[in-house]
């Protein structure tokens, strides 16, 4: 063999070793379509397809987000809210809805998410908002909170809806995109809530109100939070053991009905 037909295979060789890129679900469907497949296998083909790109946006989803979180920016209180009222002097530092919306929103599109809100209103007053979270692909993923109109100060009743909507719509957004726990503020009487709880602690609660069978608009109403996901994690033992004390105070109530 000559040299250069020796450099020729040897140059060839990893060329031929290479694996063969795996076929789409759209490159299966164009072949079925140019070999005449009945319409039976061009559904199944259309719909193996948009599987797969389901399957493909949620994978770019989960990295765009994974992406975004290794350098979220930090969101900063830029508001003091004071004012006096019957109850007393609130005064308080936060992060304001279009605060925390200009600064994530840069390092979101960056990465090809963006985010919306849908408001609802539900039977006796109760305000749910639900932040999403969307690549460019069409996967998104969503966090719903809910509360009361927010009758602290003296708001009209429109204001303390629309206060209730800013305050949701600013603890979904960080909720959704994972910065949840980097700022969170001292909302008046919510007191520097700090991280929220995890989800397993999340779990935890749920599993125990069942247990107690808590109704869980009272409950949550009773410890003064708007929601599970909004518990701070510092409030997690408390609200285990007002759980805890809910399930020992229906056994004795039995008990002495039975007796």
């Amino acid at each position: 063999m000559s040299t250069e037909n020796a450099v020729t295979k040897i140059d060839r060789e990893p060329e031929q070793n290479l694996p063969a890129a795996p076929i789409t679900p759209m490159q299966m469907l164009q072949m079925a379509v140019e070999q005449d497949a009945d319409l039976d296998k061009l559904t199944k083909l259309m719909d193996l397809q948009e599987r797969w790109e389901a399957n493909e946006a949620r994978k770019a989803f989960v990295a765009a987000r994974a992406a975004f979180k290794a350098e979220a920016p930090t969101v900063a209180k830029n508001k003091n809210v004071h004012f006096t009222s019957q109850k007393g002097t609130t005064d308080y530092d936060h992060a304001t809805l279009d605060n925390v919306a200009e600064t994530l929103s840069p390092v979101l599109a960056k990465h090809d998410l963006s985010f919306s809100w849908e408001t609802e209103q539900l039977d006796g007053g109760t305000i749910r908002v639900t932040c999403i979270l969307t690549h460019v692909l069409g996967h998104s993923e969503k966090v719903t909170l809910q509360a009361g109109a927010d009758q602290s100060g003296n708001k009209n009743n429109i204001q303390a809806v629309g206060s209730t909507v800013t305050y949701l719509q600013r603890y979904t957004l960080l909720a959704v995109t994972g910065t949840a726990t980097g700022d969170m503020d001292d909302d008046g009487d919510k007191g520097g809530m700090g991280d929220l709880i995890s989800p397993e602690q999340k779990d935890q609660i749920i599993a125990k109100m069942k247990d107690v069978g808590a109704d869980t608009a009272a409950f949550l109403k009773y410890m003064g939070f708007v929601a599970v996901d909004a518990i701070p994690a510092k409030e997690f033992d408390r609200t285990m053991a007002a759980l805890e004390q809910k399930r020992k105070a229906a056994e004795k109530s039995k008990e002495n009905q039975d007796g």
